[in-house]
């Protein structure tokens, strides 16, 4: 989907199929804000007072655009997980050994539809991570671009987290589900605790 251009890939997002759908819209909304912050890394005339100061804001610039490009390829990830999940639930259930494979299949791509938004709440969460380097030493006139790219990867993260939580429910590995909730529950307190204000 991402080889798409902006009007086709919205023109998809629109159209009836549940594919894409509400995982890959949290990915791209992650990939936008993490791009708009790398973008804020690369301008000229930073705050950066010291080659220290400078390295870290590059460092940070440099981050900011590999998750950038993880959150692009789990635009279509999410999607491909769904289908997956879609397919499973389609599989025969005539015989004790269709129900069987079905159920084993169902469980495992369920996981896969766990874990593409598990990493795009991850790779949020670690954008996140760099907004109060590129506030505090950043072109004080892209500011606003620093925010803008924060909220959306807030919602990318608040987005992954419901497509997380909507599929646990159905997951038969209580361990795993276990684990799983605890991490959801530190990638949401980290994404919010390292988010700058507006006023910072």
């Amino acid at each position: 989907m991402t080889d798409q251009s902006v009007k086709a890939l919205l023109e998809a997002f629109r159209s009836p199929s549940p594919t894409p759908g509400g995982g890959s819209a949290a990915a791209l909304a992650g990939a936008i804000g993490a791009s708009l912050l790398a973008m804020v890394a690369g301008l000229p005339k930073p705050r950066a007072a010291n080659d220290g100061e400078l390295q870290r804001l590059r460092d940070a610039g440099s981050d900011c655009a590999g998750l950038a490009l993880e959150l692009e390829a789990l635009v279509d990830r999410d999607s491909e997980a769904y289908d997956q999940v879609v397919a499973a639930y389609r599989l025969p259930k005539e015989t004790d050994a269709d129900k069987a494979a079905r159920a084993g299949r169902i469980q495992y791509a369920l996981r896969a539809a766990i874990e593409a938004p598990l990493d795009v709440m991850r790779a949020t969460s670690a954008a996140i991570h760099s907004g109060p380097t590129l506030q505090r030493l950043g072109n004080v006139n892209a500011s606003s671009d620093v925010q803008v790219g924060l909220e959306l990867l807030r919602a990318g993260l608040a987005g992954a987290r419901l497509n997380v939580e909507i599929n646990l429910g159905s997951l038969k590995d209580q361990g795993y589900v276990a684990e799983v909730r605890a991490e959801v529950a530190r990638l949401s307190e980290s994404g919010a605790a390292d988010a700058p204000s507006a006023s910072s």
